[in-house]
């Protein structure tokens, strides 16, 4: 057939074909194929091959819409497309929105003037570690601290240091009273006796207020004692009972909040209003005691293990065993150590010190976060 007929019959075929309906088109196509040989079959091939598999990241689409798509994906989605090729793996790593997300997913503390794609995708790759060692139970290790002749019954903690007293004569005194006293220790002395209590004092907190209402205001300092039964708060010169069942002996306030555990769960009340924001029900596990609460985490124990709770699921995510402990009604023979990974992981808060424990045989117990592998 000459060229120009070819043309010819190929055009006025084409306008045949647009006319058909799909199901005519396939046979049509159906009977062209097997009507062709080996060379129409692998040239056949070859091309659809090109119209299937359209790179749209690579040649499709603009960058800004690729990232607009690649939000819809999963972070181990997106992984496992880093894989697809070189051409992928830059265009996914440069999506800093997407990890950035991926992050605050796992309660991950993200710091929005970093957009550095590759850092976040870093941060989260750190963060998918860290968070696989808590659910398998394998963030943290041990040690212990030995040095007293005698049972210690105080422990303290700030910046690094870890403060403890004994009956061995170091310098910690206390009272089972039902009181809770102020003093000046520059002079030594007394300043004034709270009453009010009718069982031991378990817990005491004196912290900055950072809420206003009709009785503070932003930046006094508020004292709150605890007992078996009750919270008491001491603002100018008044008390203010928080009501609250069978509470045991731990008390978090951060200026804004009071949580304090009971045999119903973790109660959280508002500073300002002093109502019941939130009750945290933990039916798997009874009377499970309080050590810290933040934003995202909570840290609680028991007499066998330590647990960590992701507040926005109220679920508890990993535990620690524990030694057997000496057991104290007061709470002083345990506490948090650094707290600032309850607010959110960062990358960098999760060293160091998690919980301190006094042992029978007057040595400390101490349960460290496992460096990053």
């Amino acid at each position: 057939v000459e060229r120009k007929d070819f043309e010819t019959w190929l055009d006025n075929i084409s306008v045949t074909f647009l006319s058909l309906t799909d199901l005519q088109k396939n046979e049509t196509l159906d009977h062209l194929i097997s009507l062709s040989g080996a060379v129409q079959l692998r040239h056949l091939s070859n091309n659809l091959e090109t119209l299937l598999k359209r790179d749209f990241l690579k040649l499709l689409l603009p960058l800004e819409l690729s990232f607009y798509l690649l939000k819809w994906l999963d972070p181990q989605t997106l992984l496992t497309c880093c894989l697809i090729s070189k051409q992928w793996n830059k265009v996914i790593s440069a999506c800093t929105e997407v990890w950035q997300t991926a992050c605050k997913n796992l309660g991950w503390q993200i710091d929005d003037s970093v957009q550095d794609a590759l850092h976040w995708k870093k941060v989260y790759l750190k963060a998918i570690l860290r968070m696989k060692q808590l659910e398998d139970h394998e963030a943290f290790e041990t040690s212990s601290l030995i040095g007293h002749s005698a049972r210690v019954y105080a422990l303290y903690y700030k910046d690094g240091l870890l403060c403890t007293g004994s009956d061995d004569l170091s310098p910690v005194t206390g009272s089972f009273d039902n009181t809770v006293a102020l003093w000046a220790l520059s002079a030594g002395t007394c300043l004034n006796t709270l009453t009010g209590h009718t069982e031991w004092v378990t817990k005491v907190v004196l912290q900055k207020c950072k809420v206003k209402s009709l009785l503070h205001s932003p930046g006094d300092y508020i004292l709150l004692s605890a007992d078996k039964y009750e919270i008491k708060i001491w603002p100018i010169g008044r008390e203010i009972n928080c009501k609250s069942i069978c509470l045991q002996p731990r008390l978090h306030f951060d200026g804004k909040y009071i949580v304090c555990s009971s045999a119903l769960g973790l109660y959280q009340w508002n500073f300002a209003s002093y109502d019941i924001l939130r009750v945290i029900k933990t039916p798997e596990i009874a009377n499970l005691a309080l050590l810290g609460f933040g934003d995202i985490f909570a840290l609680l124990f028991d007499n066998r293990y330590l647990y960590i709770m992701d507040l926005r699921t109220e679920s508890l995510i990993s535990r620690w065993p524990l030694p057997e402990y000496r057991k104290s009604k007061r709470g002083s023979s345990f506490l948090a150590g650094e707290a600032s990974w309850l607010n959110g992981l960062d990358g960098h808060n999760d060293t160091g010190l998690v919980f301190p424990t006094s042992m029978p045989d007057h040595s400390i117990h101490l349960v460290l976060w496992k460096e990053h592998g």
